[in-house]
């Protein structure tokens, strides 16, 4: 009965997402305020419903009920109870109601927390938010059912992977998740923004603190799983150039350019177009992951092994997300007004360098990860991207960026004075040589990048 209660929970709140998708949206167009203060409610409704789902598939595995066959061919009646909480999400219907719970707690998030957002921009931007979840819930429902039943159940399931028994890696998919998930608000919050054709620092405000927390939770997910993958794995490093690695380090990459360029955009109303857009691409970026993860294009110790058919779904949510919100915006970015100016030495430039540094690291990413499928699926030849090419890409990049990590903070808004800021960071620029030069005497023969590495990031 427990797991048909989640199941018609989902179903309830698909319907809410669907009348949150238009009436809000509707009402803001039409300065209706009652079908603006609609989207609270229904944003409420909506991470209720699908909690309860979630509660119901969690005691399923609690107490073992082999009858719901995700529990049966992802549990033992034997593990541990952690193991048991963490097969919740272990597999892809699992993780995908986690996916979607995530999704609807920052919607609600917006609609009881915004209280500082216009009417009308909240009403678009949970509009915008409830499309996402119409498409994810509908995806559950029609081909992910995290609920259906089998008969007769096996005596005590099949268990999950012994790979994934591990406590870090009972902690890092929700991490993740609430990181992935979480750039979905500020995608939702962008495309508002373009519908209305209006960006300012207080639209920047607004987002920044929601970019930071999808950040910072993005961080902490992708540091447990490293630590999982060096001890568990062996794989002889904390980062091995893994696809579905690289899946989830892109939208880190984009997010955390996001994340300066949102305060230029805050601090001086400049960058507002090219915030919109890395606001769309880190989230279209997490879209591209979820795809490559369930579609079965990669084989790797955490990808979901599902059927090409469910992949096609996603694949169709992604061209409708990006090819949708892209097309939006290349309508309305050109009208934006530029902001206010600054010279080319300045914190805005610096900002700007960071950007550009960490945008082409993303993209050198992207290629490495993409190419040996695409050149598989045009040629039906097979080759390999491995930590040679993303080493000898990446590295430097990272080097020039971590220069500008150390100079950026002492540059003024508008226009710097470089004599200025050379004359203040001598000191630790002679002190920096001075502990290379130690390095270099205690440990001599290294790597000559590494010895460069030691000299930037002092």
């Amino acid at each position: 009965m427990i797991p048909e209660i989640g199941h018609f929970a989902l179903a309830l709140a698909l319907s809410l997402a669907v009348v949150q998708s238009v009436l809000p949206i509707l009402g803001a167009s039409r300065g209706n305020v009652r079908w603006m203060q609609s989207a609270r409610s229904s944003a409420i409704g909506q991470v209720f419903f699908v909690g309860v789902a979630f509660a119901a598939l969690m005691r399923s595995f609690v107490v073992s009920d082999f009858t719901v066959r995700n529990v049966a061919e992802n549990s033992h009646s034997l593990k541990p109870l952690l193991f048991k909480i963490a097969g919740t999400w272990g597999s892809h219907e699992g993780s995908l109601l986690l996916w979607v719970l995530i999704l609807t707690v920052f919607g609600a998030g917006v609609a009881v927390l915004g209280s500082n957002i216009p009417a009308a921009t909240k009403a678009r931007t949970l509009s915008v938010q409830a499309w996402i979840s119409v498409g994810f819930l509908s995806f559950l429902l029609f081909t992910s059912n995290p609920f259906d039943r089998v008969f007769p159940p096996p005596a005590d399931g099949s268990d999950l992977n012994p790979l994934l028994q591990d406590v870090g890696l009972a902690m890092h998919p929700p991490l993740l998740y609430f990181g992935y998930v979480g750039f979905s608000i500020v995608f939702s919050f962008a495309v508002a923004a373009l519908i209305e054709g209006r960006i300012d620092a207080a639209w920047a405000r607004w987002v920044r603190p929601w970019t930071l927390a999808a950040w910072m939770s993005l961080t902490a997910g992708i540091a447990l799983g490293s630590w999982w993958a060096y001890y568990e794995l062996g794989w002889g490093g904390w980062w091995f150039w893994d696809p579905v690695e690289n899946v989830s380090f892109m939208p880190w990459l984009l997010g955390t350019a996001l994340l300066h360029s949102a305060i230029v955009t805050e601090k001086r109303d400049a960058f507002k177009s090219w915030t919109i857009l890395l606001a769309i691409l880190t989230f279209s970026l997490s879209l591209l992951g979820t795809f490559i993860v369930r579609s079965g294009l990669l084989t790797s110790v955490h990808a979901f092994a599902v059927d090409p058919e469910r992949g096609i779904y996603i694949l169709g949510l992604l061209a409708l997300s990006i090819g949708g919100s892209l097309t939006l915006y290349a309508w309305r970015a050109p009208v934006m007004e530029g902001g206010g100016l600054f010279r080319p030495i300045s914190r805005e430039a610096g900002l700007l360098v960071n950007n550009l540094i960490l945008a082409a690291a993303t993209g050198t990413v992207l290629f490495g990860t993409l190419y040996p499928l695409l050149l598989e699926a045009l040629t039906g030849d097979k080759i390999s991207v491995g930590p040679p090419f993303f080493n000898a890409a990446f590295v430097p990049m990272m080097l020039v960026l971590g220069l500008f990590m150390g100079a950026g903070p002492f540059l003024s808004w508008k226009r710097a004075d470089l004599a200025g800021v050379l004359q203040r960071v001598r000191f630790v620029a002679g002190l920096a040589v001075l502990v290379t030069l130690a390095v270099w005497y205690l440990i001599s023969g290294g790597p000559f990048l590494a010895y460069v590495s030691i000299l930037i990031a002092v």
